[in-house]
């Protein structure tokens, strides 16, 4: 059973009503107290362990004194994310992105910008447990993902949805605010580092780039994601 920990990623789950255990250190402070008897009122088991065994159970990340064990989370198609849609369909399909930082901080700027979904695939991907749970501020617990067996495969089946699949990389010629995203929109980020395989790249409608004006070359993956996602709502207010 997956284990997530941290007092955000935490309090989250408990709304979701996600949380099957939760596990607390004693005299963690009063936020793991109002967690524990959260827990309680809604008849979840607790347990009391010391921070060594709390230590081991996350693998020496960064508890805050709580962790908890969670139910897997719910698994949907590409074609349920598009359909689910209230209004122009805005993913985020990540491609290869590894790191549990990067990957926590994506989840919590697409909750936070209001995505339809994340698409990812089942290998050279982050758990959405532990460290990306604890980054996300557990929005990973509120934004629908799609696990797929081939990203290149899946740009296709979203181009066939109406979907527009829109990539990000350094060296694009064309800017990032260049482009309507008040249409049905996916967003590609490659990893870290590599950016998007090439058949990813080549799939993709358009390849766009945010301008920079300093001496570093390229935003971090997370960044450039909250950056996109951001221009993405400006416009669609604007339109209504």
């Amino acid at each position: 059973m997956p284990v997530i920990y941290g007092v955000n990623a935490v309090t989250e789950a408990l709304k979701a009503r996600r949380v099957s255990r939760l596990i607390h250190e004693r005299g963690a402070g009063p936020r793991v107290d109002a967690l524990v008897a959260r827990a309680q009122e809604l008849r979840i088991a607790t347990e009391t362990v010391d921070r060594r065994g709390l230590d081991t159970l996350t693998h020496g990340g960064v508890h805050q004194g709580v962790a908890a064990d969670v139910q897997a989370l719910a698994a949907y198609t590409v074609e349920e994310l598009v359909g689910g849609a209230t209004a122009a369909p805005l993913l985020v399909v990540l491609d290869g992105i590894e790191d549990p930082q990067n990957v926590g901080a994506i989840f919590r700027s697409a909750d936070a910008a209001g995505v339809d979904g994340i698409i990812r695939q089942a290998r050279h991907a982050a758990p959405l447990d532990g460290a990306t749970a604890k980054v996300s501020a557990g929005a990973v617990q509120h934004v629908r993902v799609a696990t797929v067996v081939n990203i290149a495969r899946t740009l296709d089946e979203l181009k066939a949805l109406n979907v527009w699949t829109i990539g990000f990389a350094d060296d694009a010629p064309e800017t990032y605010d260049e482009v309507d995203y008040t249409v049905p929109t996916a967003f590609v980020f490659g990893a870290e580092g590599t950016g998007m395989r090439r058949l990813v790249r080549e799939t993709c409608d358009r390849v766009v780039s945010i301008p920079m004006a300093g001496e570093v070359s390229s935003l971090n993956v997370s960044v450039a994601a909250g950056v996109a996602l951001f221009e993405a709502v400006r416009q669609r207010r604007a339109k209504r």
